[in-house]
């Protein structure tokens, strides 16, 4: 089966304007006027950017458990609309995939019901909450690409010593939730001026770097692969820099929303800025551009939770932590960072696909012959305003509604089939 993409504009280190033949579901030529089969599949880009797949490495599908608040038929749907080929998705559901028989039900599902490539995250623990390192070795026989409880720190020293040890033995990633729950003091929103305002308890930045000095200490003496979630704060910035200048085998993910906001933004008690790690202070978001630019963080990831209108109900003291992403991030970040001209194009889609894909071994981020034809093509100059009817994720609590934008994602392709298309091009 092929597929010729025509008048692409390829971006990114491959850079070139021609065409894009894939066979098979991988790319088979680059080059201009390019001949494909009578019975080829055309796309004509018109000129318009074509990327590397973007690869989001956290985001939450919710099913089992949860499928109220989205499905992995959904939450795949939405990553595709976003411009994302490859995502990986959290372990916090209900059963958790801590044993191989969940796990594998759970994968057969990712593969079935995506049109997009689902990887899977094992839990660190059996149950999350416990102190039981789950087999680490039998379930990535069984397809984990890595261990994470995320939605919950380990609170327990010894329980991570021992999960990071395991971990190592097996060359598998530890995806790190860093919260230490006894200096979250009950809080609902960064501490500063709008705890303040809204008289709202707050969340100390303590609770996040405690906990990461600690995990980065543990993994210097085991060697594992250690991968930070959702970074928020100056002071995990400056740890993470002086471990990796240390030699750590570190990496550390963004959102966009801890990029693009903080805590000065939240214009009144509105739970679609309540997120965990919370809205931090400027200097923390300036400090996250800066680690983004001089490498101290690897990469950008939606942290994409999507939640019931009755789940983000009320305010910041009921409603439940978190927001989505999947169909907002590149526009958000292409408007606000590249046309801005604070960071260029390039550098997004090394964030938003090279990096994250060759920090977890996968298969995406680059355009070549030979390579995975996941693909996106994005009219850069294409301005809307972001509209929630518009999303296939079933959530649609975001702080960033409303926000005019450029950039709108036109195909998403994985494996040389379409995942995703605009209507209204």
């Amino acid at each position: 089966m092929h597929t010729l993409i025509k008048n692409a504009k390829v971006m990114g280190p491959q850079s070139f304007t021609g065409d894009i033949l894939i066979a098979d579901g991988k790319i088979s030529a680059l080059g201009r006027h390019l001949f494909a089969p009578a019975d080829a599949t055309i796309i004509d880009a018109k000129n318009n950017a074509v990327l590397p797949g973007l690869v989001d490495v956290h985001v939450h599908f919710r099913e089992p458990g949860f499928d109220q608040k989205e499905t992995i038929k959904t939450g795949a749907a939405a990553a595709a609309h976003g411009g994302f080929t490859t995502v990986v998705a959290m372990p916090n559901l209900d059963p958790v995939p801590d044993n191989v028989i969940d796990l594998r039900q759970l994968i057969k599902k990712n593969h079935s019901d995506a049109k997009i490539h689902v990887e899977q995250f094992a839990a660190i623990t059996k149950g999350l909450h416990s102190n039981d390192v789950a087999d680490y070795q039998a379930l990535k026989d069984a397809g984990a690409l890595g261990f994470s409880n995320d939605g919950v720190g380990i609170q327990d020293a010894a329980t991570m010593y021992q999960a990071m040890q395991a971990a190592a033995r097996v060359d598998a990633p530890i995806v790190a939730h860093i919260q230490d729950d006894g200096l979250m003091a009950g809080g609902v929103i960064s501490t500063g001026t709008k705890a303040q305002a809204f008289g709202l308890p707050g969340i100390n930045h303590v609770s996040e770097s405690a906990q990461l000095a600690r995990d980065l200490t543990l993994a210097e003496a085991t060697g594992v692969h250690y991968h930070a979630c959702h970074v928020s704060t100056k002071q995990s910035v400056e740890l993470i820099r002086d471990a990796k200048a240390r030699g750590v085998n570190v990496t550390a993910e963004a959102t966009p929303h801890h990029l693009l906001l903080d805590y000065e933004h939240i214009p009144a008690n509105d739970p679609n800025y309540k997120m965990n790690p919370p809205l931090r202070a400027e200097m923390d978001r300036l400090a996250l551009l800066d680690g983004l630019e001089d490498g101290t963080i690897d990469m950008i990831a939606t942290d994409h939770a999507p939640h019931t209108a009755e789940d983000k109900a009320g305010d910041f003291s009921t409603a439940a932590f978190g927001i989505v992403g999947s169909e907002t991030a590149f526009a958000l970040l292409y408007t606000s960072l590249v046309k801005s001209g604070r960071f260029t194009l390039d550098q997004l889609i090394q964030w938003m696909s090279t990096n994250p894909a060759k920090a977890f071994g996968l298969p995406a981020g680059t355009i070549g012959i030979g390579q995975p034809a996941d693909l996106t093509i994005i009219d850069l100059n294409k301005q809307y305003k972001i509209d929630a009817n518009t999303w296939l994720s079933k959530g649609k609590n975001s702080p960033f509604i409303g926000r005019e934008v450029s950039g709108q994602v036109l195909y998403t392709l994985a494996d040389g089939q379409i995942a995703y298309e605009e209507e209204n091009k």
